[in-house]
């Protein structure tokens, strides 16, 4: 009996030793981890927050004073309502207009040498040598003394045909095919002879311009009426739109076009250029299904006739219509951004939402509104700006 009473004893003191130290580390536990939440929040942790609320609250804002900003030829306009114009974008070809390009052909059959060295792209001048037909050593031979020998023996037979005539010794119809075959050889020597030189026959080039194309090459050997050189004046130009077929109801409602060229990147107003529409076609071509619009406009520029272009066609105009100019939107991964001018020194970066565009400006559907003072000119360095550390965090107050 105490011997079980004993054992009933030593177990219970066992058991509130057991409690008493499970609620001792219990405590200790509480204590610690709540020692460790008063240390997360803290002042330390208050520290943070304010610096990330500050960090968000000028990461959007650029600081930069004014001599940077004219030294990094950064400019801002105010933006005001305006019109605009639907724009199909497509592509086409500068092409030289009628009348403006013409041919240097072979006047006699031969073998090609050039005079001077011709290249393409040079200046010329209307009667400007630029190849040599050489017939020497060939069984046809010189086409030139051929020309000249049927030439002297025509007209010896017209001046024999006409003293008999005279005495009435030979009929009419002799002494007119007489007279026919002397006038043809004249003609034909003569056209040769006055181009001939020692080396051969020269052709020169018809009019004055460029050099558009060489068709043939050293040693070549031509036939009579065979294309030679092609001369360009680039006087006027065509351009041709290539149109998808589904913008077909918009062509009677377009008036003008902007081109960029692929070689300066430089895009061309046709208004500016005195160019006019000449015509659209009323159905595909059978080699596609695309509609072609040509216009006509002087070349003033460095325009490259034969060149593929970025054409903007501008179709039924749009008033009251925000735009701005393409140099201020910078792009980020498929996202538009310009930058709004807060006061004299401060930028702030600004996601818009862009429509149409005519290769010089674009149109704004949201993210800003008229009277925005914005960076028309050196975005890009408004956005290198804003990550230089060499600019201080802004601290003015809006």
């Amino acid at each position: 009996m105490k011997k079980t009473i004993f054992i009933g004893t030593l177990g219970l003191f066992l058991l509130g030793a057991c409690h008493s130290k499970t609620g001792v580390d219990h405590d200790g536990h509480d204590h610690a981890t709540e020692q460790h939440d008063h240390e997360a929040e803290g002042p330390g942790h208050e520290g943070h927050n304010h610096e990330a609320e500050e960090s968000h609250g000028s990461s959007n804002e650029i600081v930069l004073t004014p001599e940077k900003a004219k030294a990094a030829g950064v400019e801002v306009s105010e933006v005001q309502p305006g019109q605009f114009h639907q724009v199909i974008k497509t592509s086409g070809q500068v092409l030289a207009a009628q009348g403006d390009e013409r041919m240097a052909v072979a006047t006699v059959a031969g073998v090609v040498s050039f005079r001077h060295r011709v290249t393409e792209g040079m200046n010329v001048s209307q009667g400007t040598p630029l190849v040599v037909l050489s017939s020497n050593h060939m069984a046809e031979g010189d086409p030139v003394r051929k020309a000249r020998v049927a030439y002297e023996a025509a007209k010896q037979e017209y001046e024999r045909m006409k003293a008999l005539r005279e005495d009435q010794i030979v009929s009419e119809k002799d002494f007119t095919q007489a007279w026919q075959a002397y006038e043809s050889a004249r003609i034909s020597y003569e056209a040769v002879a006055k181009n001939q030189s020692e080396d051969g026959q020269v052709v020169t080039s018809p009019i004055g311009g460029y050099v558009k194309s060489l068709l043939v090459k050293e040693g070549d050997y031509v036939t009579v009426g065979q294309p030679l050189v092609s001369i360009t004046q680039n006087r006027r130009l065509y351009l041709r739109a290539d149109v998808s077929e589904r913008y077909y109801a918009d062509l009677g409602s377009i008036a003008s076009a902007h081109f960029r060229t692929p070689y300066d990147d430089e895009v061309y107003d046709l208004k500016k250029l005195d160019g006019r529409l000449l015509s659209y076609g009323k159905a595909s071509g059978g080699q596609g299904y695309y509609i072609p619009v040509t216009f006509e406009f002087d070349n003033r520029g460095g325009v490259v006739p034969g060149s593929f272009v970025e054409i903007f066609l501008l179709s039924r105009p749009m008033e009251g219509v925000l735009t701005l100019p393409e140099t201020a939107l910078t792009e980020e991964q498929g996202s538009f951004f310009v930058y709004r001018q807060l006061d004299e020194e401060c930028y702030e970066k600004q996601l818009v939402t862009v429509g149409a565009d005519d290769g010089q400006r674009v149109q704004i559907l949201s993210g800003i509104q008229a009277g925005d003072r914005i960076v028309t000119q050196g975005a890009y360095q408004v956005k290198l700006a804003s990550a230089s550390n060499a600019i201080p965090a802004h601290t003015h107050e809006h």
